[in-house]
């Protein structure tokens, strides 16, 4: 039997799975990441805890295929990471380095592509090859996968959907300093951010107003109660996300967009509502896409990981 390893690196934890080549995840488990000094300690405390797993498995290091590694910032096709401002890392080639410390194949990609790769391979997006995901969290991040394979970019910026200018007339900042982005509109804290706004103006009843504080999901179990103005700051979100995927659409043509992160938790009434924005945007040739809801949840990384090793990148 032949075996593989992903690794999906957060700010807090550091996931890992241990795969079969056909795509079992026979365990899993999670180490802290130590950010203190740069990150230095996160490359040797990831190769630790793989040495320890393969010598508790009894398992022949030359049936290890390899190490996928997600990181959370840009990594060039080369394995080279941009700098990483959540984990301290400076710009250097993690491939080379992980597989130094493993004595294994080491193939790392930014964190997002890879949970793409994750829902391609065993989520919502299996038995497509061309798709985009997008993940509606605290902020939206994205992947695009064409034949298979991540859509890097140069420096490591393919499918940084979240920062598609969508409001050019914004004044208010995205966390990047730029205005009118996706992500002030489309993720959990833009769509608060948006209700906030109305609350304040609106003469209209709602029961979020009855709140304290409104969070995403307030919104969406109101706009899914019926409630008119729940109802109208969930389709505004979803235009605007229709809007930036239109954009994608007509360049890249994929066959499937597959919606994860903390917000999609709200379920069809994201993806029924993009894709009446969606078709209404579109030249005919773009429309009648299926749009679907991730499937791998925390695990979409650890799973897309271990397909680079598989698929190489």
């Amino acid at each position: 039997m032949k075996y593989c390893f992903g690794v999906d690196i957060g700010g807090t934890s550091v996931k890992l799975g241990l795969f079969t080549s056909e795509g079992d995840l026979l365990d899993k488990w999670e180490i802290a990441t130590r950010r203190q000094d740069h990150g230095v300690n996160v490359p040797s405390d990831i190769a630790g805890a793989i040495a320890d797993k393969i010598a508790e498995k009894g398992i022949d290091k030359a049936d290890v295929t390899g190490v996928g590694i997600g990181v959370p910032g840009p990594v060039t096709e080369d394995g080279t990471v941009m700098k990483c401002a959540n984990l301290g890392w400076d710009v250097f080639n993690v491939n080379e380095r992980m597989s130094s410390l493993t004595g294994l194949t080491c193939i790392a990609a930014n964190d997002a592509n890879v949970a793409a790769l994750g829902e391609l391979w065993r989520g919502g997006a299996k038995g497509y090859k061309n798709m985009v995901f997008i993940t509606l969290g605290t902020g939206v991040g994205g992947g695009v996968v064409i034949g298979g394979k991540i859509v890097h970019g140069i420096h490591g910026g393919g499918g940084e959907i979240g920062h598609i200018v969508v409001n050019p007339t914004e004044t208010d900042a995205c966390g990047c300093g730029g205005h009118g982005h996706l992500e002030q509109y489309a993720s959990a804290t833009g769509i608060v951010r948006m209700a906030e706004k109305m609350l304040l103006t609106t003469a209209r009843e709602t029961s979020l107003k009855q709140l304290p504080a409104v969070t995403a999901k307030d919104i969406f179990d109101a706009a899914k109660a019926g409630d008119g103005v729940a109802l109208d700051l969930v389709d505004t979100m979803c235009a605007y996300l229709a809007q930036a995927l239109s954009g994608v659409a007509a360049t890249c043509d994929p066959e499937v967009y597959v919606i994860g992160g903390g917000v999609s938790k709200a379920g069809t009434i994201i993806t029924d509502t993009v894709r009446k924005h969606f078709d209404s945007n579109n030249l005919n040739v773009l429309c009648g896409r299926e749009f679907k809801l991730a499937s791998l949840g925390n695990d979409a990384g650890i799973y897309g990981a271990a397909y680079l090793t598989l698929n190489n990148g």
